[in-house]
């Protein structure tokens, strides 16, 4: 799945991306650690992948678009 990444903190490797339909998703430093990046800049574009639904859709890997998912 594809995404915009929307905020990053650097110093705890946390932030959020937006959906395409504009809908946020925040990530955690385990989300952000899985995908090998070492920064993340507002309005990238990513790649992520979700576990759950709804209220509990949760991020569990993040990286660049462009870079490959080893889990999919």
């Amino acid at each position: 799945m594809q995404a915009t990444a929307y905020t990053y903190d650097p110093e705890t490797r946390a932030g959020s991306v937006l959906l395409d339909d504009g809908t946020p998703l925040p990530f955690d430093a385990a989300a952000f650690d899985a995908g090998g990046l070492r920064l993340l800049r507002p309005g990238q574009r990513v790649r992520i992948r979700t576990e759950g639904s709804g209220d509990g859709r949760r991020v569990v890997f993040v990286t660049l678009q462009t870079f490959p998912d080893p889990g999919a």
